[in-house]
């Protein structure tokens, strides 16, 4: 680790290939420009799937970012399934911040990105130690559970009903779900949805203590090396490190309509621009084609899913470089194939 923290030079994309040649020739231009050291790219179509690796393998360890708030939209519409809580179900009902105002907040409109929550949490002191700490390349996500809800607590939210991106909201709509069902969130996304997909080489390590051997370090946008981002009690919100053959494995189960929680994907309620938002999925239209879509981003990480529902496609792209890899995913999800 300490030579890697003594590396001055940004990364250059990986000349060890590994994978499917077309593929390969597909994705390269796309994401060798720029600052990119290790990258994964998967395609499935009708079932059939192809890899491209560059420096990585399919049993590489990122992190996902935010894809964790799919995952987290889908256990929630699991629970509504299994009757434990209702779109409706408010943040008082399961924690105790009665006369605050994130109080009468529904679990519907964290889900949504809808309840007016900011982004991050409103506590200056909460702003100063995350900027110091990503001024130091380390996770900024430090508050436990305790500290989460006086986050939460502090908060003044803004009408509900239109949608704000929220880390704070997602990571309560994890939590709470922990809540409900009566075990830790960890535990709770293994239970009931890495399990029956079986994605044995998913996991949430909530601490720096938590990473399995082997995962790989992640390049700020300057190709600097990043700490881990583990989030602690905001790691329902992004905080899943998995590796492409599992994310493949989730990516063919939600195409099947196999997965824990599919209702999530539905699109409910208007987003940014002409996009529609499900339970943390979100959904454009791209001509004629209809994308269903989470990506992510840590300080060392970036990683995209996009889904061709229709036509039965998900294009996954995962980097340890922060510098995006949206473009990328659509422009082969959406652009032409070879037959094999």
């Amino acid at each position: 680790m300490a030579d890697v923290w003594r590396r001055t030079r940004p990364p250059t994309l990986s000349a060890a290939v590994a994978g499917d040649a077309e593929l390969l020739c597909r994705a390269r231009p796309l994401i060798e420009d720029g600052v990119r050291d290790r990258v994964s790219v998967v395609e499935i179509d009708n079932g059939l799937e192809r890899g491209a690796h560059f420096g990585s393998s399919g049993d590489a360890s990122f992190e996902v970012g935010s894809i964790t708030k799919a995952m987290t939209g889908m256990l929630f519409a699991d629970a509504i399934d299994r009757g434990e809580i209702a779109e409706r179900t408010r943040i008082d009902e399961l924690f105790p911040v009665r006369g605050s105002g994130v109080a009468a907040v529904t679990l519907g409109d964290l889900a949504g990105h809808r309840s007016g929550l900011p982004r991050l949490s409103p506590r200056k002191r909460d702003a100063l130690g995350a900027a110091i700490a990503l001024a130091a390349r380390r996770d900024p996500y430090r508050a436990d559970l305790t500290a989460l809800l006086a986050q939460a607590r502090a908060a003044a939210p803004g009408p509900p009903g239109r949608m704000a991106y929220s880390n704070l909201g997602g990571a309560l709509l994890g939590q709470a779900l922990s809540v409900a069902a009566g075990i830790g969130y960890a535990g709770l996304l293994t239970e009931r949805l890495l399990t029956p997909l079986g994605m044995i080489d998913t996991y949430l390590p909530v601490t720096r203590n938590g990473i399995r051997p082997g995962a790989l370090t992640g390049y700020d946008r300057r190709g600097r090396p990043t700490g881990p981002w583990t989030m602690n009690a905001a790691a329902p919100a992004g905080g899943v490190r998995s590796t492409p053959a599992d994310m493949a494995r989730f990516a063919r189960a939600v195409l099947d309509g196999a997965a824990p929680g599919m209702s999530a994907l539905a699109p409910r309620w208007d987003a940014d621009g002409d996009g529609r938002i499900g339970y943390g999925w979100l959904t454009n239209r791209v001509g004629d084609r209809v994308v269903t879509w989470h990506n992510g981003a840590t300080g060392g990480f970036a990683s995209m899913l996009g889904l061709d529902r229709d036509r039965r496609r998900a294009v996954l792209v995962l980097s340890n470089t922060a510098a995006p890899v949206d473009g990328a995913a659509v422009a082969l999800l959406l652009g032409p194939i070879s037959p094999r």
